[in-house]
């Protein structure tokens, strides 16, 4: 029997990754089995003993790989060297669009995974908690950034403090309309209007 590499065992895990990401985001890590995680991975159930010691284990590493991306994007607002360099401003008004508000199954796990985040093990919130130290790092990168590009200096503890409510904001701003998006829709969307027209004048 051929032996499986490392690099096959690294990719299936990063598939199975990939197919419970949107399914846990959608239906949360309580909504749904395993075995309906592997069949949506092409993949049987016994095999994912194989890579992850439990439902949990493989939650952790969806909240790691989703932030990463989402924090990879918010990278950008602090990339001197890409000339399509976005301002906080324009990366916190693509948080609050309608557009995100309606991807379910994607868009930031900080509003995506937070209710799961809160009612399982030390483990998730660990990572949870990692990727919401992440944005608010890298919210404060922007802010010094930018502000340097105005030529003005900002206290660090004021950075810090502006980017946690910027963060909780946000974020609660999309809880609340997708909420709401069904059955008061005027309402959901002035709800991510008035906080992109409060950020856009803050960030």
């Amino acid at each position: 029997m051929p032996r499986i590499s490392e690099q096959d065992m690294a990719q299936t895990r990063q598939r199975i990754v990939d197919a419970a990401s949107p399914r846990f985001r959608t239906d949360g890590i309580d909504g749904i089995g395993i075995s309906a995680l592997m069949k949506g991975a092409g993949m049987t159930h016994g095999g994912f003993y194989n890579h992850f010691a439990s439902k949990d284990a493989l939650a952790v590493a969806v909240c790691e790989d989703a932030f990463a991306a989402s924090l990879a994007t918010l990278a950008r607002t602090v990339d001197e060297a890409d000339p399509d360099r976005p301002s906080l401003a324009e990366t916190v008004a693509d948080y609050l669009s309608p557009e995100h508000r309606d991807m379910l199954d994607g868009g930031c796990p900080s509003a995506a995974l937070v209710s799961d985040a809160g009612r399982h093990g030390p483990a998730i919130q660990a990572a949870y908690a990692k990727g919401v130290a992440g944005y608010i790092a890298g919210f404060d990168a922007a802010q010094q950034l930018e502000a340097t590009e105005r030529n003005e200096v900002l206290d660090p503890e004021e950075a810090r403090r502006r980017s946690i409510a910027l963060l909780s904001e946000i974020v609660g701003a999309i809880l609340l309309s997708r909420a709401i998006r069904h059955v008061d829709p005027d309402l959901s969307d002035e709800i991510l209007a008035v906080n992109r027209q409060r950020h856009d004048h803050e960030c």
